[in-house]
């Protein structure tokens, strides 16, 4: 598996309506999502978007698809998004609905 881990500061009142658009849509090999949003800081949100490998991802990540929903996801934030790519090397179990 592969995947990201996203620091992200949303607007004011911007959570729920970044959740719809993470809801949305869903490519080939995409796994799921988790969004967590800090205890300390309600604008402050962590993402993970896990994939069944590397080559799905990047496939994603490369898309005409990606690019618009990321564009739609930046209007929703007040800085740049902090991105961490990487292999997902253990989990224990996935959750089989959303929350």
């Amino acid at each position: 598996m592969y995947g990201t881990i996203a620091k992200l500061k949303a607007k004011d009142g911007a959570v729920d309506h970044i959740r719809k658009i993470e809801a949305q849509r869903h490519p080939a090999g995409y796994m799921g999502t988790f969004i967590y949003q800090s205890d300390k800081d309600s604008q402050e949100i962590w993402m993970i978007a896990m994939y069944d490998s590397k080559e799905s991802y990047w496939a994603n990540a490369k898309s005409p698809e990606q690019d618009k929903e990321y564009f739609e996801l930046r209007k929703l934030l007040l800085a740049e998004p902090e991105w961490h790519d990487g292999e997902i090397v253990f989990a224990t179990e996935m959750i089989p609905q959303p929350c």
